[in-house]
């Protein structure tokens, strides 16, 4: 889920928060939320829901099968 990692970048980016506050948050491993973002692991159904809600998106914009409203903002 290649997109899934970009927006997960890029909303973290966003809400200018670190690694660390999104894994507390979530109630995981720094480690385990680097692997989202790279790539090299995929979130579980609850902890998609979790990351949904806490970066204010649908699930659909965070697996990237609709726009992230922050690209909808510069179009």
């Amino acid at each position: 889920m290649e997109q899934l990692a970009k927006n997960l970048l890029a909303l973290r980016g966003v809400k200018k928060l670190s690694r660390e506050k999104v894994s507390r948050v979530l109630e995981l491993s720094a480690k385990t939320y680097e692997r989202y973002e790279k790539d090299e692991r995929e979130p579980t159904a609850p902890t998609l829901v979790k990351l949904a809600d806490l970066y204010g998106v649908t699930l659909d914009q965070l697996v990237g099968l609709a726009p992230l409203p922050l690209e909808e903002e510069h179009r």
